[in-house]
Parts: C-alpha cells; sequence; structure tokens
C-alpha cells in the first residue's frame, strides 16, 4: 500500500520548501508544526544529514469535518509533508495520502474528507513541477 503523493522537483532546498509553503497554502493548509530533521539529528545525535524538514499541513474545515467523523483522528492529523533535499539542486516532497486514515480507521465516513484532502495536496505538489505520483 502506497502511503504518500510525491514528487521531485529541480530546484534547491530552500527554493522548494518556500514553494512548498506557498502551494500548501493556496490549496487552504496552514502549518501547525515544522520539525527540522537535519537540525533535530545533529543536536541530539550530531550526525550530519541532508536538509529535510516536516511540515505538519492542516485544512481547518478539513480536520473539523473529520474529528466529528471519527473522534480519535487527531492520531493521525495533520497531513505531514516532507521537504527533502537530493542533491544537486533537487528536491522531494512528500504528502501523506489522507487515504491512509480511512484504511487504518475502517471508517468509510473518512473517505470524503480523505478525498478532499488527497486532491488538494495532489494540486499542490502538481503547483510545485512535475506530475505527483502515488
Amino acid at each position: 500500500m502506497s502511503y504518500s503523493l510525491t514528487t521531485t522537483i529541480d530546484h534547491p532546498f530552500e527554493t522548494a520548501l518556500a514553494a512548498v509553503r506557498a502551494a500548501l497554502a493556496d490549496q487552504g493548509f496552514g502549518i501547525l508544526t515544522e520539525i527540522d530533521m537535519a537540525a533535530t539529528m545533529k543536536a541530539k545525535l550530531d550526525v550530519d544529514m541532508a536538509p529535510q524538514v516536516i511540515l505538519g499541513a492542516c485544512n481547518p474545515p478539513l480536520a473539523h469535518h473529520a474529528l466529528q467523523l471519527e473522534e480519535s483522528i487527531g492520531l493521525l492529523l495533520p497531513c505531514n509533508v516532507v521537504v527533502r533535499s537530493v542533491g544537486q539542486g533537487r528536491t522531494v516532497v512528500e504528502a501523506s495520502d489522507p487515504h491512509v486514515m480511512v484504511t487504518l480507521t475502517g471508517n468509510d465516513g473518512l473517505a470524503a474528507v480523505a478525498d478532499d484532502a488527497a486532491s488538494r495536496l495532489a494540486a499542490a505538489l502538481q503547483d510545485l513541477g512535475p506530475t505527483p505520483t502515488v
């Protein structure tokens, strides 16, 4: 089972990160959390790694609807979007596939919310460059 929507773009990491934020905002997502994995691994383990940030993206109306259908769905929110450098001015952008929440919960009532969220995330990724893969 695939659990992500993915695209690779020909932009350096910092440029890609800014573009991802803008593309998500255009689709109604705000950023609730941000984890700088490279900085965290360096601080906690003294390990160097390529730049990678996890953005916790949330579309409030969709999150609210999901919470009304499944009160424990907060365990699977927000939608994580990973932006990671793969070198030579290329960046991979991956978004968690919202359909996973339907599969994990077994609550088919979440399907419409997942469809809407997935469509918005795919549109955001498509705005960045090549067609996203599922």
